[in-house]
């Protein structure tokens, strides 16, 4: 792997861009129920992690959190650490990696305190449109997990 050293004006740009766009995502997800998330990847956007793969295009991603959302009562925090991003070859393509913590719980506020849910290392690859920078792939890699375990959305109408 080769370390970058060099923060020049692009890189601190595309970076401050990417962690905005990312922040304001996990804040959808949080606040809104992520209705809006999955605009933030391109139409074959797709998200994979150890266990699980949320979608091969941004309709399957919407999917998901539509059926998250009818699964009634969740709070969560997503919080966004270590963002890093760089071009990846070319000035209309970059990766990032950053770190995600997660707390979260079934239920309405107030839940009680406990450990993060999760910890996860993230690398994304991004594509820069003609509708602005948008995710073609993102994976996860969890580095840790406790608290209480989140049911994810079932995977249609029968629960199943």
């Amino acid at each position: 792997m080769t370390i970058e050293m060099n923060v020049d004006d692009d890189r601190l740009a595309l970076t401050q861009t990417l962690q905005a766009m990312i922040v304001d995502y996990w804040h959808d997800v949080d606040m809104n129920w992520g209705r809006n998330a999955a605009d933030y990847f391109v139409p074959d956007g797709s998200w994979d992690g150890d266990d699980f793969s949320l979608g091969t295009n941004r309709e399957e991603i919407r999917d998901f959190y539509t059926r998250r959302e009818r699964q009634g009562g969740r709070v969560t925090f997503h919080s966004v650490q270590n963002f890093r991003a760089f071009f990846d070859g070319a000035s209309d393509r970059a990766v990032c990696h950053w770190v995600m913590v997660l707390w979260g719980g079934d239920g309405v506020p107030v839940l009680p305190t406990a450990p993060p849910n999760l910890i996860d290392y993230v690398t994304e690859r991004w594509v820069l449109t003609d509708a602005g920078w948008r995710i073609a792939h993102r994976g996860s890699n969890p580095l840790f997990r406790g608290g209480q375990l989140l049911k994810l959305a079932p995977s249609d109408e029968t629960g199943s």
